[in-house]
């Protein structure tokens, strides 16, 4: 199974940390909220990933590369020129980083990765949010849906505290609970190579010509995800992910 990753968008209602970075760069506990996302997915078997860039998409490459040639420990022989990496431990990682246009919309930089992914069914998410969905069970749905494409859905969290009463008296405060009703586009779609037939061109949008289309079609099966989930659009966003990793409290670390 392999995994593609929207990454090239230009994150402009976070512009205060955009301006000198892509968002899936953006740091949560010391580490890109990218690679948060592939730490969860791997967590599942998922371990090649088709990664599609846009906006200022080289500090994506350059952190892989550095990834790559800087873990572990090293011996430098500086007269030679060369350097010896010791007791490296890396994650079993393919990364694909394809330039799919700075101006390209999410259906194009998906159809720009059509030859990496067109043997088998994969996996679409966005790389600003993080959750703690269980990829076996989706993937499980999905092949008992038979459908194209099958979204996760989830329930927003909410921004303020719900309240119930009981005559004028507070009956039960609940500090911003997952909103009771309305289900949203979570990412982590699950997608037959048929979704390309959907995608053509730059200016193809992943959610109208995609799912919309196959949703009026009777091809869009919704799972649903009754856990943890987070998209960072804004600041305040960022410091809520960042809070909850910093008191081991994070729900989308489902690795070790």
């Amino acid at each position: 199974m392999k995994a593609a990753i929207l990454a090239g968008g230009f994150g402009t209602r976070l512009a205060e940390e955009t301006d000198v970075r892509p968002k899936p760069m953006i740091e949560i506990g010391g580490h890109p909220i990218l690679w948060h996302i592939l730490k969860h997915l791997s967590t599942y078997g998922v371990n090649e990933f088709a990664i599609a860039l846009g906006y200022k998409g080289d500090s994506i490459k350059e952190y892989f590369l550095d990834y790559a040639a800087l873990r572990g420990s090293m011996s430098v022989d500086l007269r030679a020129g060369k350097v010896v990496s010791r007791h490296r431990e890396c994650e079993d990682w393919t990364v694909h980083l394809i330039d799919t246009g700075l101006r390209t919309l999410t259906g194009g930089r998906i159809a720009r990765l059509k030859p990496l992914l067109c043997e088998s069914a994969f996996i679409v998410t966005y790389g600003d949010g993080v959750a703690d969905v269980d990829i076996n069970r989706l993937l499980a749905f999905h092949r008992d849906q038979g459908k194209i494409a099958t979204i996760t859905a989830v329930r927003p969290p909410a921004r303020f505290g719900a309240l119930e009463f009981d005559g004028d008296l507070i009956a039960e405060f609940t500090e911003k609970p997952q909103t009771g009703e309305g289900w949203i586009n979570g990412g982590f779609i699950v997608c037959e190579p048929a979704i390309f037939d959907y995608l053509s061109g730059d200016e193809a949008v992943l959610e109208i010509d995609g799912l919309t289309r196959l949703a009026g079609q009777g091809q869009l099966a919704g799972y649903r995800h009754e856990g943890f989930w987070h998209c960072m659009d804004t600041l305040r966003d960022k410091r809520q992910l960042e809070q909850l990793w910093h008191d081991r409290r994070a729900p989308w670390r489902t690795w070790k």
